[in-house]
C-alpha cells in the first residue's frame, strides 16, 4: 500500500518532470528563449487525479503568442506521457521584464537583441506596472558593439514587446526588448 507521503513524493517528482518539459518550450516570437528564460512559466501542479495544470503569464494582455505557447506546452507534455493537461493563463501579478532570467538576457544579446535594462526586482515593483510609450531616456547598449550612442527608430518592431533601434557608432539596426 502506498502511503500519503509516498503519493506526495511521486506527485512532486511528476511535477518536476512536467516543469522540466514545459520549461524547455521555445517562445514563438523569440525562439532563442525558452518559456522559462522569458519568465512566463509560472507554476506547474500535479493534482491528486494525476492531471497536470500549467500556469503561464502573458508578456502583455492580448499577446498573440499565448495560443501557440499553450498548445506547444500541452503537446509536449502529452507526448511525454501526461495525458490530462490544462494550461491556464494567470494575469496577476502582471509579467515584467524583470522576470527574464540572466540566461535569457544573455541569449537575447547573443542573438543581436538588446535585453531590457536592469530594474528593481519584480517583488518590489509597484502595482500596477505602467507601460510607457515614450522613448527610453537613456541609451540602450548596442548588442553588437556595446555603444550606448543609439537611437530609437520605431517604438514597435517585429513584436509589440520590442522596439527598433539603431547604433550611431556601428550604424547597425537592432531590436530591443522594451522594459515593462
Amino acid at each position: 500500500m502506498v502511503t500519503a507521503s509516498e503519493r506526495a513524493e511521486q506527485r512532486g517528482e511528476r511535477a518536476q518532470r512536467a516543469r522540466d518539459i514545459a520549461a524547455g518550450v521555445p517562445d514563438p516570437e523569440l525562439p532563442m528563449l525558452t518559456l522559462s528564460d522569458l519568465g512566463v512559466l509560472r507554476d506547474i501542479e500535479v493534482e491528486d487525479d494525476g492531471s497536470v495544470v500549467v500556469q503561464l503569464t502573458p508578456t502583455y494582455a492580448g499577446c498573440p503568442a499565448m495560443a501557440e505557447m499553450r498548445a506547444e506546452v500541452a503537446t509536449r507534455l502529452r507526448t511525454a506521457g501526461f495525458p490530462d493537461v490544462r494550461v491556464v493563463t494567470v494575469l496577476a501579478p502582471p509579467w515584467t521584464t524583470d522576470w527574464i532570467t540572466a540566461e535569457g538576457r544573455r541569449k537575447l544579446a547573443e542573438h543581436g537583441i538588446a535585453p531590457p535594462g536592469a530594474r528593481r526586482p519584480a517583488e518590489s515593483a509597484p502595482t500596477p506596472v505602467w507601460l510607457s510609450l515614450t522613448p527610453d531616456p537613456a541609451g540602450v547598449p548596442c548588442p553588437r558593439c556595446a555603444s550606448v550612442d543609439t537611437e530609437e527608430l520605431s517604438r514597435f518592431a517585429a513584436t509589440a514587446c520590442t522596439a527598433l533601434r539603431r547604433c550611431r557608432a556601428c550604424l547597425e539596426p537592432f531590436p530591443h526588448v522594451k522594459d515593462l
